[in-house]
């Protein structure tokens, strides 16, 4: 028998729906997807003494294939759940994003599954029963080696998710049940290695300790690493980061970027000592499919459900008379468009609430054209959210609109910035809002938290004690992007109804669309 031997641990994280190397809004060409991974995959696979392959959730939503299959194909296998099913994952774990297209979508996934779903810290109620079933699994291998997967949620679900998609769900903190479930692990089943699958993120430098984001729990990969003895390698995810040849505290950490963008590889090596196999080394690698060619047989079993995605998304349902494009994202920001004052009128209209706020979800949003198809809309709002009207008081108007205006900040030269906070260690400018039925003005040469120097309301200042009803999406609706004003506001109505489908019916209702600035909001340098 050998005296050594290498494993190698291969996950993907935060597909979200990726497998086509091309971009939906432009169709131009792109270098990454879970087509193309699989290639490295089966290469990978067939290079290893013995491996083992785990998805870190934010798998079966993010494109407009997902989008299209959840609502007019989800009578039918799932074609996420198809390609890790043939490519013989042997585990996955839940993110965030699973729970978007609610649970029966998820409950489906689960079953077509050939592979556990690991969720150690997503409970039944106030039980410490796991929802979703296992905890973690073993997986041992000929020569006696044993490996064990634990995998964790980052517990910030419900800050962001709708309340019917996570009823009766728990969401511990993943420092919490991993120091229970190590520690049980390594008594009861005594595994050669521990393996912890995280979605979730760092909330401090790797390498330094020092805080990169406020502490709220949603993620805790430091904490893992430096407060729960036991554990041999970390895969983390949520964050959207390359992280790579790292370790914290001993354990060798790594994360491989979004959309299928890498695969995560981590090599453990281990000697024979007596009847024992012992850790000898460790290392993490990021490999990046350049050039690689995506798999057939992976693309086919998700042709069905694409051909019909890229039929709907060509068709036309209304027109733009003028010009509703995005040249500058960041002039879009700091000046108004008429793309979210587009968005904002949508929500009013929706909802009958007069006060909308909405945000620009992403760098790459194009606005507008004049033919307006479905393939637009999902490039421009990408997100499954649907619809809250809230009811709020004055000053929580201000103190969402101060949480904004920490979106910019003066460069050296004195010119309008974005906050680096907003970029790194994750994009964040989804939490940037602008707002419709009010006027303010936010001065980025004041203080964070004094920047917002009028708020209107009709023409007159809003008062803080006074209440106002104002729409806005479900993940802000439930605090989400540190919108902590607006968690557990009493709800005046709820539209259940998506977003995208929302912006369709409108263009289908009116025909024609005419863009309008009405000047209601600016940004200023103080000068």
């Amino acid at each position: 028998m050998k005296s050594e031997v290498f494993l190698t641990v291969l996950a993907t994280s935060d597909v979200h729906g990726h497998v086509y190397p091309y971009y939906y809004g432009t169709g131009e060409h792109a270098g990454h997807g879970l087509g193309k991974l699989a290639a490295l995959i089966k290469k990978e696979k067939e290079q290893s003494e013995i491996s083992i392959l785990i998805d870190n959730g934010d798998l079966i939503q993010g494109t407009p294939l997902t989008y299209y299959y959840s609502r007019y194909l989800n009578n039918q296998k799932n074609p996420m759940i198809q390609i890790l099913n043939e490519l013989e994952y042997d585990a996955a774990v839940i993110g965030n994003h699973e729970f978007n297209y609610g649970k029966n979508t998820l409950a489906r996934a689960v079953s077509e599954s050939n592979f556990p779903w690991l969720s150690a810290n997503i409970l039944f109620n106030s039980t410490k029963e796991t929802y979703f079933g296992l905890p973690y699994k073993i997986k041992s291998f000929p020569n006696g080696l044993k490996a064990a997967v634990i995998g964790v949620t980052t517990q910030y679900i419900p800050n962001w998710e709708k309340r019917q998609h996570i009823e009766h769900l728990v969401f511990e903190s993943a420092v919490i049940s991993l120091k229970r479930w190590v520690s049980y692990i390594q008594e009861e089943e005594k595994p050669d290695v521990i393996i912890v699958s995280y979605h979730g993120g760092f909330e401090k430098d790797i390498r330094t300790g020092e805080e990169t984001e406020e502490q709220t729990g949603e993620n805790e990969a430091y904490r893992i690493c430096t407060e729960v003895p036991g554990i041999d390698v970390l895969i983390t995810g949520h964050q959207h980061r390359f992280i790579e040849g790292e370790q914290v505290n001993g354990v060798a950490v790594v994360q491989p970027g979004f959309n299928g963008q890498a695969l995560a590889k981590v090599t453990v090596k281990f000697r024979k000592k007596h009847n024992d196999w012992l850790i000898d080394d460790k290392h993490s690698a990021l490999i990046f499919p350049e050039g690689i060619p995506s798999d057939n047989e992976v693309l086919q079993l998700a042709g069905y459900y694409e051909s019909k995605t890229q039929k709907w998304l060509d068709t036309e349902i209304g027109e733009i008379e003028g010009d509703m494009l995005i040249d500058d994202i960041f002039e879009a920001r700091t000046g108004e468009h008429p793309l979210i004052e587009f968005i904002n009128k949508v929500q009013m209209e929706a909802s009958g609430a007069d006060i909308s706020c909405t945000a620009l979800f992403h760098e790459g949003a194009p606005g507008f054209q004049s033919k307006v198809t479905m393939r637009e809309i999902v490039s421009n709002y990408i997100y499954p959210n649907s619809l809250c009207v809230l009811r709020v008081a004055g000053k929580d108007i201000k103190d969402a609109l101060e949480r904004s205006a920490a979106y910019f900040e003066l460069n050296s030269d004195g010119k309008i910035i974005v906050n680096p906070a907003f970029s790194n260690p994750k994009p964040q400018h989804y939490n940037y809002d602008m707002w419709e039925g009010i006027e303010y003005k936010i001065d980025v040469s004041r203080q964070m938290g004094s920047r917002i120097t009028k708020v209107l309301y009709k023409g007159h200042p809003i008062g803080e004690d006074d209440e106002y009803h104002v729409v806005m999406n479900n993940y802000r609706a439930a605090g989400g992007g540190g919108y902590d004003m607006f968690k557990d506001k009493p709800v005046v109505k709820e539209i259940l109804t998506d977003m995208t489908e929302l912006i369709a019916d409108y263009f289908l209702e009116k025909k024609k669309v005419i863009p309008t600035l009405n000047h209601n909001w600016e940004v200023v340098s103080g000068k």
